[in-house]
């Protein structure tokens, strides 16, 4: 089988964090292959990133089962798919003066470093019609997690007159299709968030709409609980903060609080942070300190890349879909 990547990186992939990425994809396959899930958590700005191109192919090919997002992941994916030509790159970001900043903010570009994200196109595009799908589940009755929403919108087809980059590279449609289930701790701090506050705050739904963190928590308390086996599940992390934090809990929540003490550590752990590893850094925290906290145990695999994930996630999966 022709696989370029895998024998590029096998040939040059051979110390330091360029080795470290080779052994973290050596062991997702191996843990696949064992017949165990993986999660995979996503921080950062990986859907601006476009990692879709990549993570839609390994949604689509069972090689993910799970994803814990920031809702700013959950929304900037399918902000790309309907607005990708009106963005604007900005390649020369690390010298924009405070005046150059504000224009783009005129303009309706909110920057995020290199790319910046048209207002009127993206958001405004989402927000009518995700709007339509909250009041009609407000006028109901009916409740949902913010993923489900977003599910919804791109189920209903109502965005399809809009896309603007080939449908296949959007892992949010990718994850509607295949009903994956998703995590997003702390969505209101996202725009589509933010627009959700305001429209309660001006009486117009009812916050209740909305299920909450702690009710993400219980679901995938169920969901570890009857998924994990004896062997438990694996844990991609991509970057540090909430996506990650937040499900890797679910473990010692389970053991320590609910205790149930035959719950499985998580089986397989890689984080690719450029995060540095020091005292108080949680995001740089060496895997080992998660032993202390009941999340992995001794014989859990277990890598760290220090590099950006932008680089490295599609190369791990390109290796996983033998690109």
């Amino acid at each position: 089988m022709n696989q370029p990547i895998r024998s590029f990186m096998e040939k040059h992939f051979l110390h330091f964090n360029a080795a470290s990425v080779v052994d973290a994809a050596k062991g997702y396959e191996a843990h696949l292959a064992s017949g165990k899930k993986m999660l995979i958590s996503l921080a950062g700005a990986m859907s601006t990133a476009e990692l879709g191109i990549s993570l839609a192919e390994m949604i689509r090919q069972d090689k993910v089962h799970i994803i814990s997002c920031t809702g700013a992941n959950l929304e900037e994916d399918l902000m790309n798919l309907v607005a990708h030509n009106s963005y604007k790159r900005v390649p020369h970001y690390q010298d924009l003066s405070p005046q150059e900043e504000w224009e783009l903010l005129e303009q309706g570009l909110n920057r995020v470093t290199d790319t910046c994200i048209p207002e009127e196109e993206a958001f405004r595009r989402l927000q009518k019609h995700i709007f339509q799908i909250w009041k009609e589940a407000d006028v109901a009755g009916e409740r949902f997690f913010p993923h489900e929403y977003m599910y919804k919108l791109l189920l209903s087809g109502a965005l399809e007159q809009y896309y603007e980059i080939d449908p296949k590279n959007s892992w949010m449609l990718a994850a509607a299709e295949k009903n994956l289930p998703i995590i997003v701790p702390g969505w209101e701090d996202s725009t589509m968030g933010n627009i959700f506050a305001s429209y309660c705050i001006k009486g117009e739904l009812n916050p209740s709409l909305v299920k909450s963190g702690i009710e993400y928590m219980m679901w995938l308390a169920d969901y570890y609980t009857e998924t994990a086996g004896d062997e438990g599940i694996g844990f991609f992390q991509i970057g540090g903060g909430i996506a990650g934090d937040f499900p890797i809990c679910v473990v010692p929540m389970l053991y320590q609080d609910m205790e149930r003490e035959d719950t499985p550590f998580w089986s397989y752990f890689c984080q690719i942070s450029d995060s540095t590893t020091s005292y108080g850094s949680y995001s740089g925290a060496i895997p080992n300190e998660k032993i202390t906290w009941g999340k992995l145990g001794i014989e859990t695999p277990k890598f760290v890349i220090e590099s950006d994930a932008t680089i490295v996630a599609p190369l791990i999966f390109a290796w996983l879909l033998g690109e």
